[in-house]
């Protein structure tokens, strides 16, 4: 496993535990994709592209009298830019005179023990020091520009990570307008490709679609990686299903304006090219500089995409996540906004404080409207001051008797942003992205930091860093509630001004990198709306990121399935909210909403105060079952058992250990119906061979089924079942009825 290069074949095999990623030099020195799949041994892969003259296709100017070599039908690693190849491309770069033109020539490469990092960028780290580096430097000899390909090779974990620096070596300036972070060809195959799609409050929605004989598309122009197309994206086999079948994951490390493009070619060949959009995108590069694009984290499995999911959902937890809590137990808090919004002072707050410290709640998390002139969402961002009108005194003594009560306080921020009625505004309106001479588009009355000013950052660090300095706050909610308009810096010349919305990125890196550098106890949670920035770059920052402002239960059933693709439970911020439900209308029972919010990181965001003694009891059960099972929850193999957009009855899902010695089913009734069929499930992940235990199965908010049935449920508390009995044969609940029952089974190896 690792790195390999034969000196005399001129080909990088790169060898994870069960995969295999293979490049060729050729008689050129241009650098051709060989293989990337399941693991092979030895063989000559270059026999698997002989020649072929398809009409239209140019010839490299050496090759000209050899037709059938051309760069439109090889499998490149990395395009060049203008030479040929018709298909997608990596790179757009011109000179001094406009001429768009790259052409690569290998030159060097290294071989390193440990895994590269990325300047200004999150990247995968290793700590254990078991990764190994692969960089392959290619030149352009008209231009000068060098072109340094980096692999990260994790042959533990069977992930392969991928970036780009470009070095202009040459004596002009050149110009990017495009620079993408990784090209991925799949000569052979038919494939589908699954996307994350979705809305506000309706993010991550699951979508699975065959490939055409065209290019498509997944992307974000807002600045963000957005609600509405999150950057990761599945290739697999038709056949493909969670068990079975040959699947690919590419996950871009950004949390800005992305784009990853799927096409189809002549041939059949699928190319995969993803990074930083290119729309309004460029980058000035002076000879010497250098521009590094956002990493990709690949994954492949032949055994579905259940295999390919816990694939980064461990090396997200291990090798993305940073700091101690990714692993250390996190607190169930309860957060005041569906409780009050804005409307609230200090008593209210520890009113609520005092009713969730009765019943196990361990942190109170204060939201929105306890600075500046915050009474609605019109005003007030940007000064980060404590509002003493609410909050006499400022914080201290809010937090000194939330502290008393044996609870962490957390508190929410949204830095990013500026309301135009604000003292920050005012004192500082170029600070703010505006087009000149326009009237800025406005959202939520608020407007864009230009995150790209080093002031901009110096000025947010030094608030925040006082903020977190003189008060003992556990946690930080950090929101982003627009997207970017008017994208326009006052402070870059106009041949820049492409850099603008990648430089705010940077921006936003290089203060989330001091504050949790500086303040390592303090746990913070992401937030852009909800989900609106939910990726692997802003998960090296934040240990979790809140999934949706959507917190109905049955909603979530599919925002958070269609994020357990590819990201973790421990990932998801994850509430028990008010009822009716607030976004919509719905009455769900309250241990429902508790079982969906347990496959997130679990709190609570209503008044507890108005609940009744027997569903205040309720919470005090939650919150044990939560703690007890909670290593199980949140560090276990998760296995998606159902798919809630097409089965019309129920949700289901599981937990189980890396041990195969414990797991917990997970199921709610979306749909009843009169007259039921049988309920029958087949659990997953389990040893065949060894024997289980059904230690509990509690069934919740079921009124009306037939009494006779849940007896006979309960009477198989205690039984033992063989794994390969639970799996194939299954396993039948009871006739469930009612508004949203939910079903718990655990079970134990004896």
């Amino acid at each position: 496993m690792g790195i390999q290069f034969d000196a005399a074949a001129r080909t990088f095999t790169l060898s994870t535990r069960s995969t295999t990623y293979q490049m060729g030099l050729d008689h050129l020195d241009r650098l051709l994709h060989l293989y990337y799949g399941p693991a092979i041994g030895q063989g000559d892969l270059t026999a698997m592209y002989p020649p072929a003259d398809r009409g239209f296709s140019p010839n490299h100017n050496a090759d000209r009298a050899r037709r059938g070599i051309s760069p439109d039908t090889l499998p490149q690693e990395y395009t060049g830019c203008n030479t040929g190849d018709f298909r997608l491309s990596c790179l757009v770069v011109r000179d001094e005179a406009g001429a768009a033109g790259a052409e690569w020539r290998y030159a060097s490469h290294t071989i390193q023990k440990g895994k590269y990092a990325l300047t200004g960028l999150p990247s995968a780290h290793d700590e254990e020091y078991e990764a190994e580096t692969l960089c392959i430097r290619m030149e352009d000899g008209v231009t000068g520009l060098a072109l340094e390909l980096l692999y990260g090779v994790f042959a533990k974990q069977d992930i392969i990570t991928r970036a780009v620096r470009l070095v202009n070596g040459g004596n002009q300036t050149l110009r990017l307008e495009k620079a993408a972070s990784m090209c991925l060809d799949l000569p052979f195959g038919r494939w589908d490709l699954i996307h994350f799609h979705g809305r506000h409050t309706m993010e991550r929605q699951a979508e699975r679609v065959p490939l055409l004989n065209a290019i498509q598309t997944v992307s974000s122009t807002r600045g963000a990686s957005s609600h509405h197309h999150n950057p990761f994206v599945i290739l697999c086999d038709r056949k493909a299903n969670e068990e079975h079948g040959l699947c690919y994951g590419v996950m871009p490390v950004y949390s800005g304006s992305h784009r990853t493009d799927v096409e189809v070619d002549q041939n059949g060949l699928t190319r995969i090219v993803s990074g930083i959009h290119d729309e309004r995108f460029s980058w000035q590069l002076a000879p010497g500089e250098a521009f590094t694009a956002p990493e990709v984290i690949l994954a492949c499995t032949e055994n579905g995409l259940t295999a390919l999911s816990q694939q980064y959902h461990r090396f997200i937890r291990h090798n993305v996540c940073r700091g101690e809590h990714r692993f250390a137990r996190r607190p169930v808090l309860i957060n005041n906004w569906e409780a009050t919004y804005f409307d609230f002072d200090s008593d209210a707050i520890v009113r609520i404080a005092e009713k969730a410290a009765a019943l196990g709640v361990e942190m109170l998390v204060l939201d929105d409207g306890w600075f500046g002139k915050r009474n609605d969402d019109n005003s007030g961002l940007g000064d980060w001051f404590v509002n003493e009108k609410k909050l006499p005194g400022g914080l201290t003594p809010l937090i000194q008797r939330v502290n008393a009560l044996g609870m962490k306080f957390g508190i929410w921020v949204e830095p990013e942003m500026v309301s135009e009625d604000s003292d920050l505004y005012r004192a500082h309106p170029d600070w703010a992205l505006t087009l000149p001479g326009r009237a800025p588009v406005m959202s939520r009355n608020q407007m864009v930091l230009d995150m790209g000013r080093p002031e901009v950052v110096d000025y947010l660090t030094e608030r925040l860093t006082d903020l977190l300095a003189n008060n003992p706050i556990a946690y930080v909610k950090w929101d982003m509630n627009r997207n970017m308009t008017d994208v326009y810096s006052r402070v870059l010349p106009a041949e820049r001004q492409g850099e603008a919305a990648h430089r705010y990125m940077l921006g936003v890196y290089r203060l989330l990198e001091a504050l949790t550098t500086r303040f390592p106890h303090v746990l913070f949670e992401g937030c852009a709306g909800g989900g609106g920035r939910f990726d692997a770059g802003m998960l090296a920052y934040f240990t979790q990121i809140w999934c949706s402002d959507d917190t109905d239960a049955i909603e979530r059933l599919v925002i958070q399935h269609g994020t357990s693709f590819g990201y973790p439970v421990s990932s998801m911020g994850a509430h028990v909210s008010a009822c009716p439900n607030h976004q919509t209308g719905r009455t769900t029972p309250l241990w429902t909403r508790a079982v969906a919010a347990m496959s997130g990181t679990f709190g609570y965001e209503l008044d507890l105060n108005k609940l009744s003694d027997e569903e205040a009891a309720q919470v005090k059960e939650q919150i044990a079952f939560f703690d007890k099972h909670y290593q199980l929850i949140q560090n276990g193999l998760y296995y998606r058992l159902t798919d809630p957009t097409e089965e019309s009855r129920y949700a289901a899902w599981q937990f189980v250990d890396e041990e195969q010695s414990e797991a917990l089913f997970n199921l709610i009734l979306t749909h009843p119906e009169a007259n039921a069929r049988p309920l029958h499930v087949w659990l997953r992940g389990l040893d065949p061979d060894a024997l289980y235990r059904v230690e509990s199965l509690d069934i919740h908010g079921c009124h009306c089924a037939p009494q006779a049935g849940l007896d006979l449920a309960m009477e198989g508390v205690g039984k033992t079942y063989s794994g390969s009995t639970l799996m194939r044969a299954g396993y039948t609940l009871p006739q469930l009825a009612g508004d949203y029952p939910s079903v718990q089974m655990y079970v134990k190896r004896v």
